[in-house]
């Protein structure tokens, strides 16, 4: 089991989850944040900490392609292990359906 992030961090990209990880397994992107399926350790510290409720474990049915994502942008986005403030418009996206299709940028954030 892992811990995946999915759509609802998708233009809110709050890093409460980044401050409270023991392996700093989150990647971050130009809109949205990423565990590192291999490196999380799956202790679920995260979880409760995202506003957006956008964090979930892997064994929820219908997240393999989140799984996927995560596992895929992980490899490319840089590590980011530090809390940031959200984006601008995090409260207005946050809920929003359908954010990936709409919103999902593949280009990679600042990092640490």
């Amino acid at each position: 089991m892992t811990y995946v992030v999915t759509d609802n961090c998708i233009k809110c990209k709050y890093t409460d989850c980044v401050e409270v990880c023991p392996v700093d397994c989150f990647y971050e992107g130009e809109n949205m944040l990423v565990i590192h399926p291999d490196e999380c350790i799956d202790c679920g510290v995260c979880e409760p900490e995202c506003p957006a409720e956008a964090i979930r474990p892997d064994t929820e049915d219908g997240l393999d392609k989140w799984l996927k994502l995560n596992a895929e942008y992980a490899q490319t986005w840089p590590n980011l292990t530090a809390k940031r403030d959200p984006l601008p418009e995090a409260k207005d996206f946050d809920g929003q359906t359908d954010k990936l299709t709409k919103f999902f940028s593949p280009k990679p954030g600042q990092g640490d």
